[in-house]
Parts: C-alpha cells; sequence; structure tokens
C-alpha cells in the first residue's frame, strides 16, 4: 500500500488527507498540538463551561465547500436569523438576512442598485461557487457556465466589480450611508485597504453567500467540524497522532504540508531549489488579528435590538471610518476607532456557556506581528452600540499576533488568510507557477491556506493539493461528487 504523511490538521490538513484514503493510501496525520484542528478549535479560554473557538466562528464557506459536502460530515449547523448585523449610530442597523430582497429593503434608496449588483449572483450561484472555490488549474467548464448564466456583459460587469477596489463600487454604485456600510463591512474581511484591489470581491462573495447558504456555525463550536473531519479519516482507514510534531520532511509516497511558506522552509532543511525558497521567502503577510473572547453574565445589550438576530455583528460605522480602520495596519499603525467583527453564537447554542451565560468574540485588525494591547479599543467600540456592555463581562482572554501564531503557525504575525490575498496573490500563492501545490521535492505538496483558493474554512486547498498528489501518482482522485 502507498503510505502519505500529512503534516498538520487544520482543515486543508484533514480534507487532504480523506481525500488521500478515500484513493487508498496509508495516511498518517501529524498535529503538533494536543488537539486538531487549527484554525478550527474551541477551547475554554475564560472561565469553566465557557467554550470560546479559538479562530474561526462563523463559516459560510464551510456550508458551501463542494468536499466537505461531497464528505456528509456529521455537523448540526446552526443559522441565526440575520446572517449579519451592521449597527449605525443614528440609525437602525443594516441586516444582511437570506431573503434577498428583505435585505435590500432594509437599504432605502440602494434597493434597486443592491438587487441588480447582488441579485445575478445569487441566481447564478451554480455557476459562482466554483469560481469562488476552485483549486489551480481551473478548467474551463467553469468560467463557460457562468458567461452562459450572467451573459458576457453581466459576466465582464460581475468580474469587474469582484476584481475592483470596495471604495471605488460603493461611490459609483451605491448612495446610502447605509448600503455603504454593508458593503464596507463585508469588505474588510479581506484584511486589506478598501481602496485596493480585490477587496470589493470579498464583500460580493460574503453578501452572495449569505443569500446562497447562509453563514452557518456548527453546534458546539468550530471544534465540531474539526472532530466531524477527523472521524470520517479514521472511518477511510486514516490516522492522526497528536503532540506529535515534525522537524523535517517525512518518508513517503505523499507528504502533503498543511504549513505556512516559512513553515516548509525549516521542514526541507535547505532541500529546496534557491529560486523556490527565494520565493517563498517572498511571500507577503498581510494585518494580523488583536482577539477578544468573553464570558458574559448575559447576552450583549445592544442598543438596537435589530442586532440580536444576527450571530456576525460588524461594529464600525460608515464606509469612511472602516475604510480609516482598515488602512491603517498597512501604515504600521492601529486605528482608534478599530473595525470589530464580532461573533455571539451562544445566542443559539446552548453548548457555548453555562445556562444564562453567554460567550462571544472579535477582533480587530493591526499590523503584522503587533504586540499593542487593543482591549479598551475594542470594547469602547462594542459599548459604542451596546452601552452596559462592560459590566456584563466575567472574564476576557486577549490573544494578540504573537499568541495566535503561537496557537497555529499558520497564523504567521497574526494572519487570518495564510498571507495577503491582493491581486498579486489571489492565485499565486505562494508563487506564480501553473500548480502551485506540487514543490520541487518529489513527493511533497503544499496544501494551506497560503495556496488557492486561499483562507477560511473550506478545506478546498487540501482537497486540491491531493488530487494533484493522487494523479502524480497515476492514481484516479475522489470526486466532489457523489
Amino acid at each position: 500500500m502507498r503510505s502519505a504523511v500529512v503534516v498538520g490538521s487544520g482543515p486543508n490538513g484533514l480534507a487532504g488527507a480523506i481525500a488521500l484514503a478515500e484513493a487508498g493510501l496509508e495516511v498518517v496525520v501529524h498535529e503538533a498540538a494536543e488537539r486538531i484542528g487549527g484554525g478550527m478549535r474551541t477551547e475554554e479560554l475564560t472561565l469553566p463551561g465557557f467554550r470560546h473557538d479559538v479562530c474561526s466562528a462563523i463559516h459560510p464557506l464551510g456550508r458551501s465547500s463542494p468536499w466537505f459536502r461531497r464528505l456528509e460530515l456529521d455537523v448540526e449547523w446552526i443559522e441565526s436569523p440575520a446572517c449579519v448585523a451592521h449597527p449605525l449610530d443614528d440609525e437602525e442597523a443594516v441586516l444582511l438576512v437570506r431573503d434577498l430582497d428583505e435585505t435590500a429593503a432594509g437599504l432605502g434608496a440602494d434597493a434597486g442598485a443592491y438587487r441588480k449588483l447582488i441579485g445575478p449572483l445569487v441566481e447564478a450561484w451554480q455557476a459562482v461557487e466554483p469560481l469562488l472555490l476552485s483549486p489551480l488549474p481551473p478548467g474551463v467548464r467553469a468560467p463557460v457556465r457562468l458567461v452562459r448564466r450572467l451573459g458576457p456583459a453581466g459576466a465582464v460587469r460581475a468580474l469587474r466589480a469582484a476584481l475592483g477596489a470596495t471604495d471605488d463600487l460603493a461611490v459609483r454604485l451605491l448612495s446610502t450611508r447605509r448600503g455603504r456600510a454593508l458593503l464596507a463591512g463585508n469588505a474588510a474581511h479581506s484584511m486589506l485597504p478598501l481602496e485596493r484591489r480585490p477587496s470589493a470581491g470579498f464583500a460580493l462573495a460574503l453578501l452572495v453567500l449569505g443569500h446562497a447558504v447562509g453563514w452557518p456555525f456548527p453546534r458546539g463550536g468550530s471544534q465540531a467540524l474539526a472532530d466531524a473531519l477527523a472521524a470520517r479519516l479514521r472511518a477511510a482507514g486514516g490516522e492522526i497522532r497528536t503532540s506529535s510534531s515534525v522537524d523535517e520532511l517525512p518518508q513517503a509516497d505523499v507528504v502533503l504540508c498543511d504549513v505556512s511558506p516559512p513553515e516548509l522552509l525549516r521542514l526541507a532543511r535547505g532541500r529546496l531549489p534557491e529560486r523556490y525558497a527565494s520565493a517563498l521567502r517572498r511571500f507577503r503577510y498581510g494585518p494580523g488579528a488583536f482577539k477578544l473572547d468573553w464570558a458574559l453574565a448575559a447576552p450583549i445589550p445592544w442598543r438596537d435590538e435589530r442586532c440580536a438576530r444576527a450571530a456576525t455583528v460588524h461594529l464600525g460605522g460608515s464606509l469612511e471610518e472602516i475604510a480609516a480602520s482598515e488602512r491603517a495596519p498597512w501604515q504600521g499603525t492601529s486605528a482608534e476607532r478599530p473595525f470589530v467583527l464580532l461573533a455571539q453564537p451562544s445566542l443559539w447554542d446552548g453548548t457555548r456557556a453555562p445556562e444564562g451565560r453567554h460567550t462571544a468574540w472579535a477582533y480587530s485588525h493591526v499590523p503584522n506581528g503587533s504586540t499593542a494591547d487593543l482591549t479598551a479599543a475594542v470594547e469602547a467600540q462594542v459599548e459604542r452600540y451596546a452601552p452596559g456592555f462592560g459590566e456584563l463581562v466575567l472574564a476576557r482572554s486577549a490573544l494578540g499576533p504573537r499568541a495566535l501564531e503561537a496557537h497555529n503557525r499558520n497564523l504567521v504575525g497574526g494572519d487570518l488568510n495564510g498571507g495577503a490575498m491582493d491581486l498579486r496573490q489571489l492565485y499565486t500563492r505562494p508563487l506564480a507557477t501553473r500548480v502551485p501545490y506540487r514543490t520541487p521535492l518529489r513527493g511533497v505538496y503544499l496544501c494551506s491556506a497560503s495556496t488557492p483558493p486561499g483562507g477560511g474554512v473550506h478545506g478546498m486547498c487540501g482537497f486540491a493539493a491531493a488530487t494533484v498528489a493522487l494523479r502524480d501518482l497515476g492514481t484516479e482522485p475522489p470526486s466532489t461528487t457523489r
């Protein structure tokens, strides 16, 4: 039997391991930490009984992932009534809900522009999804299918918008503060300045996902998704070893590395050709994250009760304020009023806290590797929209970029996307090559979020790398469809 070793048990490592095991390889996964999951871990970070997601919490890409769907994972997905709430200082919060017309109606004068921008992509979701989560090299069927659904002119408009900058798209197509704020809040997930391309593409993707599949989260925390993947791997004959650090590339027919480019350089111990190694060293990272987790005595007391309808809340006010916040980390500073991404899953998931208590997490973007403590600034933003919040905090955990990287080596400098996802690195991850998963070392493949399609909990980087490895072995890889 051919053998495979997978380094790292994040979503991509586990996804790739399952693909290899289903193809008949003898698979062993090595995880340096005590628990599997990478960015899908859930731990008691504050008080006993309060369970917090260490990194990822809300998973629209997890539900939409073709490979995860194919695996039929034993995960109970929960959806809040609204995907996102975006409170404003002097008017009611903007809501992103599954219903396109209801979302548009909440945007006032921008209702028609929103339907025109987002509606065609929602209707063409089956053609959009393969482009959003496709590996490299891409097939020709996906873009052809999109052109057929949208028409040549519609496809060009969608591509122009997706590859554009958020501030340009917002000013060009939207006229209201509400519409621009909704777009900006979603674009900020890119960790790019909103005047930089393709930040608008992230906003479009998340808005379309909200209508097409929702923004769900697993009951029990992100760890439930990691555990479901592990169970699927073991059922296919694979083995997982935790507290099993790897100091050099193992010997096997296939070595799948769910690691960052610097970690791959370390594991290779000088065996990589200098040209490839130099390209890995030039790989660029974006801002880091400063993350807070709270154990709460009660739900967050939002001034606008509409915010209690959404598991995800964007705190940052207007397009201009969010743009200033997202620009600051790239200039080596942190905004005085940072844009805050907040999750409150315990409103719908009673497993997260003791009865009557709650949890919440939030993070803001800071310069890569920053040591600044943004606790006061982040909590001030929450208080801005939820007066009295501070009185409910029973305990807090603060994780800056270095602490996040210590939890997960792939979060270099606290970068949650596995590397800057600007136009230069959106698909040239970690370098410009037709098959980015294959390294110059025979049988060694890179499958982390530093490869296409990039950051997010979807497992498609791992599945893509495993597919390439199996074809290199002359073995037919598994399909994402049954």
